[in-house]
């Protein structure tokens, strides 16, 4: 195999996180004709196919999904690796209230990225009394869940959210298929915390035969997804806290409605700790690598020509 060129491997990076290679050519200043061909120059260094004809369009493979996350990852590390040498060094105690759903599905995989870029930073990661609670006094920031109202603070939206159904493919194939959202009747429904989102995805797809408060409540996000992995039910997913599961096919959704959340994820600060150096790093690194490893999170990868 021969080794990749960095041209190729961002063309095709482009192509997965923009959906199109239109608007990779556009964002790299190519032509299409000139992402078409690194990306058939990438497939032949590779060995396998990275794209397929999905209809009118151009889909990746699954090891071409597979295949650009890794790209992603090893792209932001490379720019990382530049950071640690831009500006003054970052140091000192940081300490992080981040929700406990946040921290379990994204927080805990990448947060060793930051501590490579900044080695100085002591960082301490604590978990709030309830997903949007603000109130430690010696926390340096939050990453918190809701509507985005918490006075005295500065607050900046992080994450949007989308919900939809999920379940283990096991249950699927247990039932012979999930064909319409009426067949969730008599399947047990999963919830965190309380029947809101069941309550909302149900109206919104029009379902009246199924009722939103059946099923098992749990109060732990990751407790919640792990039963429906293990094929206990069917859960409301969302972009963020189920995209691993289902980029790995632990997950699948059934069906093609989604909703957009009333709450999302924001970034907290206290105005007097705003401007402490560890502080502003670890916001900066935050949103830029929320942005590298969650655009084009989906159950499946469809590429405009």
């Amino acid at each position: 195999m021969r080794f990749p060129t960095i041209s190729a491997l961002r063309a095709l990076d482009a192509v997965a996180r923009l959906g199109s290679v239109t608007a990779a050519a556009q964002q790299l200043s190519l032509t299409r004709s000139a992402i078409s061909h690194q990306i058939i120059s990438l497939e032949q260094s590779l060995g396998f196919a990275l794209t397929e004809r999905v209809g009118r369009g151009i889909g990746l493979t699954h090891q071409g999904q597979c295949y650009a996350r890794e790209v992603r990852r090893i792209l932001a590390d490379i720019q990382d690796a530049g950071r640690l040498f831009d500006g003054p060094a970052v140091s000192g105690k940081l300490r992080i209230s981040c929700n406990p759903g946040f921290t379990s599905f994204w927080l805990c995989n990448h947060i060793n990225s930051f501590q490579r870029q900044y080695p100085e930073v002591r960082l301490h990661v604590v978990n709030p009394r309830s997903w949007d609670d603000t109130s430690d006094p010696e926390a340096d920031l939050f990453i918190t869940y809701g509507i985005g109202d918490w006075p005295g603070l500065l607050v900046e939206p992080i994450f949007t959210l989308h919900f939809s159904p999920v379940c283990s493919p096991r249950l699927v194939n247990a039932i012979g298929g999930l064909k319409t959202p009426q067949d969730l009747a008599g399947l047990p429904l999963i919830h965190m915390n309380d029947t809101s989102d069941w309550r909302a995805w149900l109206a919104a797809a029009g379902v009246d035969q199924v009722d939103a408060d059946s099923g098992i409540t749990f109060s732990d996000a990751h407790c919640a997804q792990s039963a429906c992995i293990a094929a206990q039910g069917v859960a409301i997913g969302d972009s963020l806290l189920s995209g691993n599961a289902l980029a790995r096919g632990l997950l699948v959704r059934p069906f093609n409605i989604a909703i957009s959340a009333r709450r999302g994820y924001f970034l907290a600060i206290d105005p007097a700790k705003a401007e402490r150096p560890a502080v502003r790093a670890f916001s900066t690194w935050l949103k830029y690598q929320l942005q590298n490893t969650t655009q084009g999170i989906t159950d499946s990868l469809l590429i405009k020509p």
